[in-house]
C-alpha cells in the first residue's frame, strides 16, 4: 500500500505520531473533563475522594491538552492511525481511570484498579470488589464503598457503551480532520450505518439516543419506592452501556423485585439491538425496524433459548412458572446482550438450563449496538455458510450466493467473518490455558476467559454471577484485561497492531 500525499505533496510517514498523539490528547482530555461529574457526586454528598477525582482529573486534563497542543492536527487521519488510536484511547483511558480508585484509598494495588477500570470502559462488568487478592489484600465490598467510586464505575460503563471515540467525532471536523476512519475502527467487522451522510451528524444523534433511552429507564426505575435517584441513574447508566457494574454486593437481585426486573430486562434488550434502528424508530419510520434481519434473528434466538431455559427451570428444578420466567428471561437477556447483570446464581442451575446459558456466552447483541461479544450478524452468516456447504454438496456445480435479504453478501465479507471466527475461538482458548496454568479448574478458566473476551462480566465456576476476580494473580489479571479490550475492539482492530504487515509501508 502507498502512502498518501498531504496537499503540499510532502510524503507522510506511514503513521504519523504527531497527528495520533495530538487526537489522543483530545480524547484523554475529555476523558479528563468527565472525572469532574464523580468529583461533584463527592462533594454532594461530603465524601474525601472529592480530593482524588479533582487531582486525577486535573492531572489527565493536563496531559491530554499538553499533547493536543503540541501535535495539534493538521492532517486528514488514515487507517492505520485510525486503528492505532482506537486501540491506544481504550488502554491509555484505562490507565488514567484507575488513578480515583488508588488515590482514594479504595484499592491498595494499581493492577486492580487498572482492571476495574478496563472493566468499566470495556463495559464488561467484571469485578475485583468484595474479594481477597493473590496476595492476601481484602478488598472492601462494593456496597462500602463511596458513592462517587460508584458513579464512577457506572460513569465509565456509560462512556465505553457508546464509545468515546463516537462521542468525540462530533469535534474531529472543527480540527480539519475527518472522523469516519475512527468510525469504521470502531466498528470494523461490521456495516457501519452512517444514518446521515455527516459522521458528526451520526455520532450527535446516536448519543441523543442514547441520552433519551438512558433517560426513560432512569424515570422508570426511580419511580420503584426500592430505589432512590442515585441507583436508578447507575443501573440506568450500566443498563443502557451493556456493562453490568452494580451499587449492590447481590447486583439487581438485591432489589427483590419484579418490576425492576422486568424494566431493566427490556433495556437491556433494547440496548442489544442496533442504534441506528433505534433511530428510524424515533424518526417514525419503524419499518426498517421490524424488517431488518439480524433484529429478527436477535429475538428468535433470545426466545428460543428463554423457552428452554424457563421450561429447564419449571421441569427440572420446581421453580414456579412466575419465578422461572423472572429469572430464566433475566439471565438470557443479561447474558445475550453481554450485560452481566444477575438475579440468580446459574451456578446451582442443573445441567440443562446452565449448559444452555453458557452457550449463550458466544452470542452477542446486534452490531451497532453497545454490546460485546460475536455479534448476531456473524452468527447469522456463518449460520447460512453451513447451509450453503450442505447445499454444495448436492448441487457441487451450483453457484450459491449467500443472500441477507436482497444483498449478496460478498466474498470478502465472509472471509473476514470466517476469520474472525477462527481467531475469537483461538484468543478464547490461549486465555483459558493460561488461567489453567494458575491454578484453575478448567470450567473457571475457561468461563473467566470467555466472559473478558465476550464483555460479560460473570463467568463459571469460581467466578460465576455471585463471585468476583480478585483471587486471581497480577499477570492473570492483566491477560484478562487485555482479552476485554481486545473483545470489546472486535479483535482485528487490536491484534492488526501486533503484525509485521501493520508497521510496513
Amino acid at each position: 500500500m502507498f502512502d498518501q500525499f498531504s496537499k503540499d505533496a510532502v510524503v507522510r510517514p506511514r503513521i504519523d505520531f504527531r497527528l495520533v498523539s495530538g487526537i489522543l490528547g483530545g480524547l484523554i482530555f475529555c476523558l479528563g473533563v468527565s472525572m469532574l461529574l464523580p468529583c461533584l457526586i463527592a462533594l454532594i454528598y461530603h465524601e474525601a475522594s472529592w480530593s482524588a477525582f479533582l487531582i486525577t482529573a486535573g492531572g489527565t486534563m493536563a496531559a491530554g491538552g499538553l499533547l493536543f497542543y503540541r501535535y495539534k492536527p493538521e492532517h486528514e487521519l488514515r487507517m492505520r492511525e485510525a486503528f492505532l488510536i482506537v486501540a491506544l484511547i481504550w488502554f491509555l483511558g484505562s490507565l488514567f481511570s484507575a488513578f480515583p480508585f488508588v488515590l482514594s484509598g479504595s484499592l491498595e494495588s494499581y493492577t486492580d484498579a487498572v482492571f476495574e477500570a478496563m472493566s468499566g470502559l470495556t463495559t464488561t462488568g467484571a469485578t475485583i470488589f468484595g474479594g481477597i487478592t493473590a496476595s492476601g489484600i481484602q478488598n472492601p465490598d462494593i456496597e462500602s464503598l463511596d458513592k462517587s467510586i460508584l458513579f464512577w464505575r457506572s460513569l465509565s460503563h456509560w462512556l465505553g457503551g457508546m464509545g468515546i471515540i463516537v462521542l468525540t467525532l462530533a469535534l474531529l471536523p472543527l480540527l480539519g480532520i475527518g472522523g469516519m476512519q475512527l468510525y469504521q475502527a470502531e466498528y470494523s467487522g461490521s456495516t457501519a450505518d452512517k444514518i446521515t451522510p455527516r459522521i458528526q451528524e451520526t455520532a450527535l444523534l446516536l448519543w441523543t439516543i442514547y441520552v433519551g433511552l438512558t433517560a426513560g429507564e432512569f424515570v422508570l426505575l426511580w419511580l420503584h419506592p426500592s430505589m432512590d435517584w442515585f441507583e436508578a441513574m447507575n443501573h440506568a447508566f450500566a443498563t443502557l452501556a451493556t456493562g453490568g457494574f452494580s451499587t449492590k454486593n447481590a447486583s439487581v437481585a438485591a432489589f427483590d423485585s419484579v418490576y425492576i426486573d422486568a424494566v431493566i430486562t427490556l433495556f437491556m434488550f433494547l440496548a442489544g439491538i442496533n442504534f441506528a434502528l433505534h433511530f428510524r424508530m424515533f424518526t417514525g419510520d419503524p419499518k426498517p425496524f421490524f424488517e431488518n434481519r439480524e433484529f429478527r434473528f436477535y429475538v428468535l434466538l433470545t426466545a428460543i433459548f428463554t423457552v428452554g431455559i424457563v421450561g429447564g427451570l419449571v421441569i427440572t428444578q420446581d421453580y414456579s412458572i412466575g419465578e422461572a420466567l423472572q429469572y430464566g428471561t433475566f439471565q438470557v437477556v443479561s447474558i445475550v446482550t453481554t450485560t452481566g447483570f444477575g438475579t440468580d446464581d446459574y451456578m446451582l442451575w442443573l445441567p440443562f438450563s446452565s449448559f444452555l446459558l453458557f452457550l449463550l456466552f458466544f452470542t452477542g447483541g446486534c452490531a451497532g449496538s453497545t454490546g460485546g461479544g460475536i455479534k448476531m450478524i456473524r452468527l447469522m452468516i456463518i449460520m447460512k455458510n453451513i447451509s450453503r456447504e450442505f447445499k454444495q454438496l448436492i448441487h457441487p456445480q451450483a453457484i450459491l450466493p449467500i443472500r441477507l435479504g436482497n444483498k449478496v453478501v460478498e466474498q470478502k465479507i465472509l472471509k473476514t467473518i470466517l476469520g474472525f471466527f477462527v481467531m475469537y475461538f483461538i484468543v478464547f482458548a490461549a486465555g483459558a490455558i493460561i488461567m489453567t496454568t494458575m491454578g484453575f479448574d478448567m470450567m473457571s478458566s475457561m468461563g473467566a476467559s470467555i466472559a473478558s473476551l465476550g464483555n460479560i462480566g460473570p463467568g463459571w465456576g469460581e467466578f460465576g454471577p455471585i463471585n468476583n476476580y480478585a483471587k486471581i494473580p497480577i499477570f492473570g489479571k492483566w491477560v484478562l484485561l487485555i482479552l476485554m479490550m481486545i473483545g470489546r475492539l472486535e479483535l482485528f482492530t487490536v491484534l492488526v497492531l501486533f503484525t509485521p504487515w501493520f508497521w510496513k509501508n
